[in-house]
């Protein structure tokens, strides 16, 4: 809410100030590119991104929050230097967007003129020093397992002319009347420090919700903890989407010495006779 209202206020602000200022300088920034960071030779995996959103900094002052592509006024001119830093829809939350703490800021020196337009297109890449646990589902041994007790699907890699559009293998599942739940989980045994930021990056196509979760498992026990829902999509409009999960709340609130597992659950829906799940580029990231 705090967010909607700041946001709110810029966008007052800045029709006050062009009335008042009739000849801005403009600022246009095009969609994000994300780059291979050349220290990890490819282990921060398939570049696949969904960097939606900019914080606009201009001389170290924030100018706004904004969604790109964009167009906006600046009430300066003259040499300035410019930050833009990446930023996400945090958990799929349009309302929550926040930095994102593993990309780099894009950072430019730029001479505003009035009643001219500045245009960038920034670029970005995975910091130094991340750790990544990847399944981009591109070996037959895959670190996604079916669940023996409760799945009725199971999982098959897939490669066709239809594939998404990085990599040759995505993970398929299609639930029916037979199969009609899939519950899966990664063995990846994470052991992720508290207290530091951590997120699952997921590529994803489904035509039923998918609950992801995080296991907690301990010597005390092992805990699911249920998290983000992906979203139902139209068959007539479905495409490969990509979601940011922010994982950190939950590894704090773990007991001592937990590692963690991520967890996939899918049953087909009322009404429907088939649907089909597709998953790609598990990413676990963090410090």
């Amino acid at each position: 809410m705090k967010l909607i209202l700041i946001l709110c206020s810029l966008v007052f602000l800045f029709s006050t100030c062009i009335k008042n200022n009739p000849d801005p300088s403009w600022l246009i920034v095009n969609d994000w590119t994300l780059l291979p960071n050349s220290n990890y030779a490819g282990g921060e995996g398939e570049l696949t991104e969904n960097i939606s959103e900019a914080w606009v900094y201009i001389d170290d002052e924030l100018i706004g929050v904004f969604q790109v592509p964009f167009k906006i006024p600046i009430l300066k001119t003259g040499a300035v230097d410019i930050k833009l830093f990446p930023a996400i829809k945090n958990n799929g939350i349009s309302a929550s967007k926040k930095v994102y703490p593993f990309m780099e800021t894009f950072q430019i020196n730029g001479v505003l003129i009035s009643n001219d337009t500045l245009i960038i297109s920034p670029t970005t890449k995975y910091k130094d020093n991340l750790n990544f646990t990847i399944e981009d589902f591109e070996d037959i041994n895959t670190n996604l397992i079916n669940d023996p007790n409760t799945s009725a699907a199971n999982f098959s890699l897939v490669n066709s002319n239809l594939q998404w559009f990085n990599g040759n293998f995505y993970a398929h599942i299609g639930l029916n009347s037979v199969d009609s739940t899939w519950v899966a989980y990664t063995n990846w045994a994470s052991y992720i420090a508290k207290g530091k930021e951590v997120y699952l990056e997921i590529d994803y196509r489904n035509t039923t919700n998918v609950l992801t979760g995080l296991i907690a498992i301990s010597p005390s026990g092992t805990i699911p903890n249920p998290h983000i829902t992906l979203q139902t999509q139209d068959t007539s409009t479905v495409v490969w989407k990509k979601i940011y999960l922010d994982l950190r709340e939950m590894v704090g609130a773990s007991a001592n010495g937990a590692y963690f597992e991520q967890s996939f659950e899918a049953y087909l829906e009322d009404g429907l006779t088939s649907s089909d799940i597709e998953i790609d580029n598990l990413k676990l990231i963090h410090f």
